[in-house]
């Protein structure tokens, strides 16, 4: 149900508490108080695939090189680089002047570091490391990339947006091992984060980074010049939708980045207030089973949960109106070309051949524990839905929920269900984060994907190697119909389709990047 005026009156009235003392101190500053999907709880981009850690991570850091709306990677902290004829030597040139938040500066050592503590942590970035035989420092202002093999998609891994981000930060905290989170968020990023200034579940503070010195071409993406016109970005945690709404309609807010659908029509009525979308690819949101415990260890209760589910159902929850979702049976974004779809048609939404297959797959009743945050709002009815789901199934399911915080750290946990582990968690993901096999790891079986659930598969695993080894973009595209045929038989995920989210921003705040994460610079507050 839609609220009323008085109930947004009345939420509006909880919020100037959170809001005015800050404001009073900063006199004529430009501050803008962004209330972000979710509660800030770490401070490591590299630890997590949220898309909170991304934003936050291109506030603190730069890269190497980035990728524009083109999606062509372009030199960032590089001045440019070379490579040789055979393909093997790739040399980097650092920009001049680059200088961290500590006031060092940033060497190619900080970067060897941190390109490998990425690769640790990132699928692609951990394909790129296996052809690597050396990375060293040259010189001052010079990095050397030496191969075993051809790589042509090395500007494309290390400039990728895509989750994890190949963020370079001082060698000293890069050297941190890479299931260990880093306790400074020390960056060369157009953005200083102000840790004195962290309250989990509250707040979290970042301001201008004085010695930060933007490329001078315009902005696209990640890429190109980075020009801040805030002095201070603030991050104010709002769990409750209808408080945030009217933070957002009284100014006490400037940015509401992911409004719940129920709210948008009462938003798209303020004059003072803007819904655009700044990501147009969309995103895709998708069950994940835990393959490590019964009973989704076995592949035929997978496919029979798979089965039964109705796209539209999680789709109307988490978007409203169709105008912002539509189904796409496919595990690459629908409308790119990796998109083939091949396979689909396994999803059938039909829950009487859900529970036929259930009863053929032999599911013996084992406990079944859903976790899902209470405060994400386009994730937490996801766990709602499968949950009502399992039980017209005849399954025993039981749904917990939990901060976003908590949920990340149990969905973590190698334990079966009942001991503190976990069954089934849902998110989603950019559609520009798994938009090709080199960049997802959705549809990766391998040992080295990091990707909470254990999922493995020796079909998936060889596929995305041939996909890597061939030798133009038609055999690729052949390889991915194969991947997506194979996923669609394996199920290491359920897709739920694809969405596009809107913001919502005060009418005085300018200068949006379309980009498909939230970036802070080229914001201007009138």
């Amino acid at each position: 149900m839609e609220p009323n005026r008085r109930q947004l009156l009345s939420a509006a009235a909880a919020f100037p508490a959170m809001g005015a003392a800050p404001a009073l101190a900063q006199g004529n500053r430009r501050v803008l108080r962004w209330t972000p999907n979710a509660d800030l709880s770490q401070i490591d981009p590299m630890i997590s695939t949220a898309n909170l850690l991304r934003a936050h991570g291109y506030m603190v850091y730069d890269t190497l090189y980035a990728i524009d709306a083109q999606g062509t990677p372009r030199p960032q902290m590089a001045e440019g680089h070379t490579v040789s004829a055979d393909g093997l030597i790739w040399t980097i040139r650092l920009r001049e002047g680059l200088r961290f938040h500590d006031n060092e500066r940033v060497r190619p050592r900080d970067c060897v570091a941190s390109l490998r503590r990425w690769g640790a942590r990132d699928g692609l970035g951990g394909t790129l490391m296996a052809s690597v035989d050396v990375m060293e420092e040259v010189d001052d202002r010079t990095l050397r990339i030496v191969l075993k093999r051809p790589f042509p998609l090395l500007l494309d891994a290390i400039g990728k947006m895509a989750m994890n981000v190949a963020f370079i930060m001082p060698e000293r905290l890069a050297l941190t091992p890479p299931t260990t989170p880093v306790r400074e968020a020390v960056g060369s990023g157009p953005f200083r984060f102000v840790p004195g200034e962290w309250a989990p579940g509250n707040r979290a503070v970042w301001e201008k980074f004085q010695g930060y010195i933007p490329r001078q071409e315009p902005p696209s993406w990640a890429s190109g010049g980075k020009v801040v016109h805030v002095d201070r970005v603030e991050w104010v945690t709002i769990p409750d939708a209808a408080t945030a709404a009217a933070a957002l309609s009284t100014g006490e807010i400037d940015w509401w980045e992911e409004p719940t659908a129920d709210l948008l029509p009462l938003l798209r009525r303020n004059r003072d207030v803007r819904l655009v979308t700044l990501d147009n690819i969309g995103s895709m949101p998708f069950l994940r089973f835990n393959a490590l415990h019964a009973p989704f260890n076995r592949l035929e209760v997978r496919a029979a949960v798979a089965a039964a589910i109705r796209q539209e159902d999680y789709l109307q929850a988490i978007a409203g109106s169709p105008d912002f979702f539509s189904t796409c049976k496919s595990f690459f974004p629908c409308g790119l070309p990796s998109s083939t779809g091949a396979g689909g048609e396994a999803m059938t939404g039909s829950l009487e051949r859900g529970r036929q297959a259930l009863q053929s797959a032999g599911y013996n009743g084992e406990k079944i524990v859903i976790i899902s945050p209470t405060d994400v709002p386009t994730v937490q009815p996801m766990g709602q839905i499968t949950f009502d789901l399992l039980r017209r199934l005849g399954m025993n399911a039981e749904l917990i929920s939990m901060d976003w915080g908590s949920m990340l750290a149990r969905r973590g946990s190698r334990e079966a269900p009942e001991r503190g582990g976990w069954s089934i968690f849902h998110t989603w993901l950019r559609g520009s984060d798994v938009a090709s096999p080199a960049l997802s790891f959705l549809t990766r079986g391998d040992e080295a994907n990091p990707f909470p659930g254990g999922f493995r598969s020796a079909t998936l695993t060889a596929l995305r190697e041939e996909w890597f080894n061939a030798p133009d973009d038609a055999t690729r595209l052949a390889i991915t119909a194969r991947i997506e045929q194979a996923a669609f038989q394996e199920w290491p995920i359920v897709p739920l389709g694809l969405f596009r989210q809107p913001t919502a921003h005060r009418a005085n705040i300018t200068g949006m990047l379309e980009s498909p994460a939230p970036l802070a610079w080229n914001i201007r507050k009138e």
